[in-house]
């Protein structure tokens, strides 16, 4: 064949390879360029953007802080409402001066504490924060055990708390950290649980929204301690560090592995995509919170119902009024908020001492490599586990636990304020001036918070 003739032949035979291939990419353009398939778009972004934030918000609900939201709904009803909506923007904001700190300057709180204040406040605030951390564990672990036994009463309450000490230690011990951190991410979302059960409890909606925004509180020593309570379980020391660390832990997944690395300057997308994952995180918390007093104080307060020790046991007293379906997802709630916040509670502890020692840590390593952080850990886990099985009553330890945590926040909170206050350790990523006057806001009404319980505590 004539070379120009074969020529002609291998075009005619390529057009209708080339014609497909631009009909395909026509046709992704299109299907790109759909509302839907936008929208789809984004909310994949958007989740992929969720990271430490996300997971630290929702540890916030665990499931001694849903034992908190329920007596607050059994005891006085609506009245505390506003406190969801009005704490949203103070958590928030907390969180955010603690994940900034972390971003830019590439250690952890302890670590930064460490350098820049006295040894002696950052291990006594360590060893506090032990301490009250492991009786969460152990309160946490016993109300996993009882919630799993609403939904198989035949299970056995010791076999259970052990079984969840082991699976918890499991996963933090010998599961990778990009594992481990996608498993906690996807576990955040078994808060939805709650969300759902107060729209199948039939509240009357506008009677809750009438409460919601509106600041009411009766100054009696009931609803001082409750105050105290939702605060200490809301804006929590456990919290800070844990975020901290998180944004390190992320930042060496991406490659970051040296400090020097973590310390070059941090990008202002990098800023954005962590605002808008702590933001998330803390508005899933604080919505959370609110529907859970609503579902309480609509269903347990009108019928008479105002002492509520336990998560289990507002789980037991909503089945009567709610039905089945709420008394089923507030059970299942609580062990999949326990699962989420038991390995927040040991891993806080563990980054905190570890950091104030100078011991190698974090969950990116192996066990081999770093046996002091995971034996906090496992000490922490233990402890926890053992006080199920000591007698010890656990709403007094919930009480002592909450009354370290008291004495720690405030100043935690303040030596948080100092360090994203200060521009040779953040640089052009200080705080501006209006987060400054609310962190110290927010300290103070700690440190009254504090002092109010300590009074309570002591009075009796």
């Amino acid at each position: 064949m004539p070379k120009k003739q074969r020529d002609i032949f291998q075009k005619s035979a390529e057009a209708p390879a080339e014609f497909l291939d631009r009909s395909i990419a026509t046709s992704q353009k299109l299907t790109a360029a759909l509302p839907s398939n936008k929208l789809m778009k984004k909310t994949e972004d958007y989740w992929h953007m969720l990271g430490p934030g996300l997971t630290t918000g929702a540890s916030d609900d665990d499931p001694s802080g849903i034992a908190t939201y329920s007596q607050t709904g059994a005891q006085f009803g609506y009245q505390f409402l506003w406190l969801a909506p009005w704490t949203f923007p103070l958590t928030a904001m907390v969180q955010e001066m603690c994940a900034r700190i972390g971003l830019v300057t590439g250690r952890g709180l302890a670590g930064n504490i460490r350098i820049h204040f006295s040894r002696r406040i950052l291990f006594t605030c360590s060893i506090f924060l032990f301490i009250a951390n492991a009786v969460n564990i152990g309160a946490n672990m016993g109300a996993m055990a009882k919630a799993s036994q609403l939904l198989y009463p035949q299970l056995s309450f010791g076999w259970m708390v052990a079984g969840f000490t082991a699976l918890s230690l499991g996963l933090q011990i010998f599961t990778s950290y990009v594992r481990y951190a996608r498993y906690l991410k996807w576990l955040a979302l078994v808060l939805v649980a709650y969300i759902f059960s107060a729209i199948l409890a039939n509240l009357n909606w506008s009677d809750v929204l009438s409460h919601a925004f509106i600041p009411s509180f009766t100054p009696n020593k009931e609803s001082i301690i409750l105050l105290c309570a939702i605060l200490g379980t809301t804006i929590s020391p456990y919290l800070f560090f844990w975020q901290t660390s998180q944004e390190v832990e992320e930042q060496i997944l991406q490659g970051k592995t040296t400090l020097k690395e973590r310390r070059l300057a941090t990008a202002p997308e990098d800023i954005k995509s962590m605002r808008i994952d702590v933001w998330s995180g803390m508005f899933l918390s604080n919505l959370v919170m609110f529907f859970i007093i609503a579902v309480c104080g609509g269903l347990l307060f009108t019928n008479g119902i105002t002492n509520i020790e336990s998560a289990a046991q507002a789980a037991e007293a909503l089945r009567p009024f709610a039905g089945d379906y709420t008394y089923f997802l507030f059970a299942i709630g609580i062990i999949g908020t326990g699962l989420l916040a038991i390995p927040v509670l040991a891993g806080s502890s563990s980054y905190a001492l570890s950091e104030s020692f100078r011991w190698r840590q974090g969950l990116y390593r192996p066990l081999k490599q770093a046996y002091a952080f995971y034996g906090v850990i496992i000490i922490s886990m233990l402890v926890g586990l053992s006080i199920n099985f000591l007698g010890i009553d656990p709403i007094k330890a919930l009480i002592y636990s909450a009354f370290l945590n008291g004495l720690v926040a405030p100043i935690i909170l303040a030596l948080i304020v100092l360090i994203s206050s200060n521009k040779k350790v953040m640089g052009r990523w200080t705080n501006s001036r209006r987060t400054t006057i609310i962190g110290w806001g927010i300290t103070g009404i700690m440190a009254f918070v504090g002092i109010a319980g300590i009074i309570s505590i002591v009075t009796g």
